[in-house]
Order: structure tokens, then sequence, then C-alpha cells
């Protein structure tokens, strides 16, 4: 009788394929294979991944933190000052689109971005620290020139001196 019932499963209708009989197996005897057959059917897929040109949002983050970075206390501010807020975001907004336009400038179509982000991030750096140093170099130029002028006249003064210990000799 189970002769019969083997037959019945390999028998088909004339419009369907046979049948192979069933077999009993165990889970990790059926995983194996169909992780192996879907492993080998997968093609290698090249994905790119780019990340230059930064979103708008990202821009606009950077922005944000030149802003904080510097109109709040900071290791920087503790050097050069802190500038007015109002100001900090028309300084940092300007550094931003000038290291963008620089590092866009730099970029090639074979690069994958990280060259151009490097120029980008070394720009920021570099036009916040000349803003900073300039700015603090202004506030410094009326006390230096009050220096100077008092710094002046001793130099005058022992000059005039050095001349006439010269003239006695």
């Amino acid at each position: 009788m189970t002769e019969n019932l083997q037959e019945e499963n390999v028998v088909s209708a004339p419009d369907e394929e046979p049948k192979a009989p069933a077999t009993t197996t165990t889970m990790a005897e059926t995983t194996e294979p169909q992780a192996q057959q879907h492993i080998e059917t997968k093609k290698p897929t090249s994905m790119t991944f780019n990340i230059w040109p930064p979103t708008q949002r990202t821009r606009d983050a950077i922005v944000n933190r030149l802003i904080e970075t510097l109109s709040t206390q900071s290791v920087l501010s503790k050097r050069y000052g802190t500038l007015p807020p109002e100001e900090a975001s028309e300084v940092a907004k300007r550094i931003e689109e000038a290291a963008f336009a620089a590092a866009g400038a730099s970029a090639s179509s074979d690069d994958d971005g990280i060259e151009v982000l490097q120029v980008y991030s070394k720009e920021i750096s570099k036009l916040m620290l000349e803003t900073v140093k300039s700015r603090s170099a202004a506030a410094l130029t009326p006390e230096k020139a009050s220096e100077s002028a008092v710094v002046e006249p001793t130099s005058a003064a022992s000059s005039e001196e050095i001349s006439s210990d010269k003239i006695e000799s």
C-alpha cells in the first residue's frame, strides 16, 4: 500500500511536471544548501558612496557649529576672544561659503569625495583662525598704538643719549 502512495506522488496530471517523492530532512539540512544557493546566485554589486558635496542640512549644521565656536567660550575664544552672535553668524556663513567654493574648485570627477572633504575642513579651520586672529589684532591695534607712543619717546630719548655720548667722547 505504501508503494501505491509513493507512486501517486510521482504520477502527475498531464499538464504538470512530475514531482519527486517527498523526503524527510531536518531544518539544518535545508537551511545550509539554501543559504549557499542564495549566496551563489547573488551577483556582487558595486556600491558607490560619495560624501561630496555635503547636503544643505550638513552645511547648515557646520555653520551652526561655527557660530557656536565663535560666539561662546571655547579653546579658541580663550586666546582670541568671542564674537557677538550676530557677527558670528555672518562670519560663519562667509567662512562656510568660501570653504565650500575652494573645496568645490579642487574636486575632480574621479574622487570619492574624501580628499575634497579634507580640503573643505582645512579651509574652514584656516579661515576661522584667520578671522579670529585678525579681529583680535584689530582689537589690540589701538592698545598697541598707545603702547608704541609710550615706547617711542623712550627709544628716541635713548638714541639722543647715545648720540650725545658719542659727541663727548
